[in-house]
């Protein structure tokens, strides 16, 4: 491909642009797009089909090849297309050279990062019903272990355990809804744009999306090399999913701490210290809050390289690659790990619950209560206010309080104010999506069907 160079490449822009290092991690998608093209410029009368046979018979050997180690990519070859279409050539002679008609290494390379992206997104997506599996799991184990809730980290109103850990349920059901998105736009074949306007053969692209998956075929050549939105929304999702199980690793990193003690992970996941003999360090958890920023790097990384290219292709969009493989393999790992040391999670119900009993958590029961005789909700919030500061004062909490140190602040209370206790806090949440006990019944339901893949 340099005819009409004077110079061979210096060997430092050799090594400076060659992608082999990374991009052969492409090499299925590759190997199957071109026996898809070879498949179809035989159906046109392009080449003939005993070379289509060929082509697609060694193309079948040289996967084989790089599957067991025995495949030695080049570096001068810069890339997975030339490494395979060069031994493919070794192998088949002239029909291999014309496996190329009709064909760019823009719109090849576009299909093989297509192709990829629909895989990844079928496996995160299963990783992510799987991890979804196992919070179900342990909310349903303690559908009625009550806990503190909290605002700004601080104990606020008491909440069954399921109803917290089904709202990271929700979370990854929205980032499936994501995903399956993302999808949708990476379900478009660029094959056949060429390198940007089209190419002058009588192909079949609809047959080429049909051989290789695709629901759509593109409908702007220039476009198609240059688009790597799909890209860019699989990166998206997965920030938002990282995301998500930072703040549940940040949740399972308290919980566990001795100042909390809810639960106890599993000890698989978990590591010692190097010095000091007593510790069980949440690493797992932590490791994945610190990999969340790794890919979000990545998805600052691809929208940078993006951002000023003009159409349609531009060697700038090689770097389209190392972000996505690394994030694809961050996430994936993340998901699998995390299924694991959720379905390992022992709870201490008791200890939740202790926690609920100290301090002032029911206020907001006793306001309502108020409220309940009339009073209007911002009289009845300054009257439990000071009732707290009463009770803080007094080193007690609000279920120490006797029925007259409860009149004190308000003759509305009466005998019955006494039997405000968190079980009542929490079926008092009865309205759909609430706390109570029937609701995350419910819930919990709602979340099987998803999993299965019915309609809520």
């Amino acid at each position: 491909m340099r005819d009409r160079f004077k110079k061979d490449v210096d060997r430092m822009v050799r090594e400076y642009t060659a992608s082999i290092a990374f991009d052969m991690l492409l090499y299925n998608q590759d190997i199957d797009g071109s026996i898809a093209h070879a498949k179809m410029l035989a159906k046109q009368g392009i080449i003939s089909n005993k070379e289509s046979e060929d082509i697609a018979g060694a193309l079948e050997d040289i996967r084989e090849e790089i599957d067991s180690g025995r495949f030695t990519p080049s570096e001068e070859l810069e890339d997975v297309h030339m490494n395979i279409e060069a031994r493919l050539i070794e192998k088949v002679g002239e029909a291999g050279r014309r496996l190329h008609t009709a064909r760019s290494r823009n719109d090849q390379v576009a299909v093989d990062m297509r192709l990829f992206v629909k895989e990844a997104i079928a496996h995160t997506m299963e990783k992510l019903v799987e991890l979804q599996a196992a919070i179900v799991d342990v909310a349903q184990a303690n559908k009625d272990v009550i806990m503190p809730g909290y605002t700004h980290l601080q104990r606020a109103q008491p909440v069954l355990l399921a109803h917290h850990l089904l709202a990271y349920f929700e979370m990854l059901q929205r980032d499936m809804d994501r995903f399956g998105n993302c999808w949708v736009r990476a379900d478009v074949l660029p094959l056949g744009s060429g390198a940007l306007a089209g190419v002058p053969y009588d192909i079949d692209r609809e047959f080429l999306a049909g051989e290789l998956g695709f629901g759509e075929i593109s409908e702007n050549s220039m476009d198609a090399v240059s688009d790597r939105d799909f890209v860019i929304e699989y990166q998206a999702a997965a920030s938002i999913a990282m995301m998500h199980l930072s703040r549940l690793a940040e949740e399972l990193v308290l919980w566990s701490s001795q100042e909390f003690n809810f639960i106890e992970i599993d000890d698989a996941f978990a590591t010692g210290s190097s010095i000091m003999p007593q510790k069980k360090n949440p690493d797992v958890a932590e490791l994945a809050r610190g990999k969340t920023g790794r890919v979000y790097g990545n998805l600052m990384g691809i929208l940078t390289v993006m951002k000023s290219l003009p159409l349609a292709y531009n060697r700038d969009m090689q770097e389209d690659k190392e972000g996505l493989f690394d994030t694809v393999g961050t996430l994936l790992a993340t998901l699998e790990v995390f299924t694991g040391m959720v379905a390992g999670i022992r709870v201490n119900a008791d200890r939740a619950r202790a926690a609920v009993d100290e301090g002032s958590i029911l206020a907001t029961d006793l306001a309502d209560y108020l409220v309940g005789k009339g009073l209007p909700f911002r009289e009845a919030h300054g009257i439990v206010g000071r009732l707290v500061q009463h009770a803080i004062d007094g080193g007690k909490g609000l279920q120490d309080l006797t029925i007259d140190e409860y009149k004190g602040f308000s003759p509305l209370f009466e005998e019955d104010v006494l039997s405000i206790t968190a079980e009542t806090s929490v079926a008092a949440r009865a309205i759909a999506g609430g706390t109570a006990p029937a609701q995350v019944k419910k819930q919990l339901a709602r979340a099987r069907k998803l999993m299965k893949g019915e309609d809520d």
